[in-house]
């Protein structure tokens, strides 16, 4: 199980490793003309790598991962929704900057994740990764979610004028769901969700960051 859990890993780091590189060579070649073709460019790569993601889930469920569910559960939906659901339904959405954001936040915390799980799995500790795991999403997962937010408040218009996911059911049910209300109320969800995932995120920091784990891993 741990070579298949460091085969993930690795699978998981080659392609965020791509997404993240080829944003960044693509900002240097065309400069801001490259923002508005993020998603065309990377986002077959970007949804196969969260789809998998899914995977992670299954393995804290069969107990071959130690993580708590919920928070993991709720970090994985919460990009499944906003990409599949939003973003990759909307053309008109893929080409806002904010997708380019949201995708640069995502990869630059799952190339540092994946690449300091790989090295767990061989029993290999570097301080100053282990730092920059448990301390970098800190800081950028809040501002992940407020590009989330951004995305769906963007997206919203789209959703209004198409009618994409909305539905009302023909005579004589009287029910219909309209998915921009959907949307509205999945934001609260969301910002609330945020204070649980930070919540636990500075209990995660403080379990592998304290001095006694930092003494054992060192040694």
């Amino acid at each position: 199980m741990n070579m298949y859990l460091f085969l993930y890993d690795l699978m998981q780091f080659c392609g965020h490793s791509w997404i993240f590189t080829n944003m960044i060579i693509r900002f240097m070649t065309f400069g801001k003309e490259s923002l508005a073709d993020t998603f065309h460019s990377i986002g077959f790569v970007m949804r196969l790598c969260q789809l998998l993601s899914v995977l992670e889930i299954l393995h804290i469920l069969i107990g071959i991962d130690k993580r708590r569910l919920l928070p993991r559960f709720l970090q994985i939906m919460e990009r499944i929704i906003v990409l599949f659901a939003v973003i990759n339904s909307q053309e008109e959405v893929q080409g806002k900057y904010v997708v380019c954001v949201l995708f640069f936040l995502w990869n630059l915390l799952d190339v540092v994740r994946y690449t300091y799980n790989m090295l767990a799995r061989m029993g290999i500790y570097y301080l100053p990764l282990t730092w920059l795991n448990f301390s970098l999403c800190i800081p950028l997962y809040p501002l992940s979610v407020l590009a989330k937010g951004f995305a769906i408040c963007v997206s919203l218009p789209y959703f209004e004028s198409f009618g994409t996911y909305s539905i009302k059911l023909p005579f004589p049910f009287t029910f219909s769901i309209y998915f921009p209300y959907v949307l509205k109320m999945y934001l609260l969800v969301l910002f609330a969700g945020m204070c649980f995932i930070i919540r636990n995120l500075f209990s995660e920091r403080t379990a592998h960051l304290g001095t006694g784990n930092i003494k054992n891993k060192r040694s």
